[in-house]
């Protein structure tokens, strides 16, 4: 595929993807692939190449003489980070951060138990790193920076669980860290208290202190959730 037609089906993709999930074209609605690229200016190549990664994402399913037919919302794969994103772009955005916040919470608390046990030394030093990043860019608006290492704390947490299907959900948690910043649903400044406690889950994972790791972890998910309340109710 070439470089313009990669960035013409990135275009496709993109737009079909959060016309669907935000129910532009509900469950039930066909899109012929002849009127797709019509509309978009593609061959009809770029439209059945597009219309694959929505059917992989369980999004839409294609039919002979049927056309592309959007597939009831309970059957898509709502743990797919496009998906995620798509869906945080929408008008559904603060039920969709309340429910992967609530995942988190669930989730979260025991990974960090686990990598109390499990993680090594480089993925503590890398921890404590990341904590220290969180911390120089908690003030001065510097929310991009600060989403930076917030992620990849997260990722780290997940990762020295040991577990692999948790360190899978590292991907799902970087899309709800990002679409909280990306679409305003934090406070300029991170909330201190939040900062303070990623700080204190990075000494509890060091010095091998499991059921310090998961009270932090819930208080950190908790705090979340309040976020939310306030921002996003």
């Amino acid at each position: 595929m070439t470089t313009q037609s990669q960035g013409l089906h990135t275009h496709v993709l993109d737009t079909l993807g959060l016309e669907i999930s935000s129910g532009r074209f509900p469950p039930g609605s066909v899109l012929r692939t002849d009127e797709l690229a019509q509309r978009f200016d593609v061959s009809r190549t770029v439209v059945r190449e597009v219309v694959r990664v929505l059917e992989s994402m369980h999004l839409v399913e294609s039919r002979r003489r049927v056309g592309v037919t959007v597939r009831p919302t309970e059957t898509w794969n709502v743990y797919d980070p496009q998906v995620i994103r798509w869906r945080l772009a929408g008008a559904d955005r603060p039920r969709q951060l309340r429910s992967l916040t609530v995942l988190r919470s669930a989730i979260e608390p025991v990974a960090a138990s686990l990598a109390a046990r499990h993680a090594t030394a480089e993925q503590c030093a890398e921890l404590t790193e990341r904590a220290l990043g969180m911390v120089a860019t908690s003030r001065g608006q510097q929310l991009e920076g600060y989403l930076e290492h917030d992620i990849a704390f997260h990722r780290i947490v997940l990762n020295a669980s040991g577990n692999e299907m948790f360190a899978r959900l590292g991907d799902v948690v970087a899309e709800v860290l990002a679409g909280r910043t990306h679409h305003q649903v934090m406070f300029e400044d991170p909330d201190p208290a939040a900062v303070t406690l990623h700080v204190r889950l990075a000494e509890a994972v060091r010095e091998g202190d499991p059921e310090a790791a998961e009270r932090i972890t819930k208080e950190i998910a908790v705090g979340a959730l309040h976020e939310l309340d306030v921002l996003a109710p």
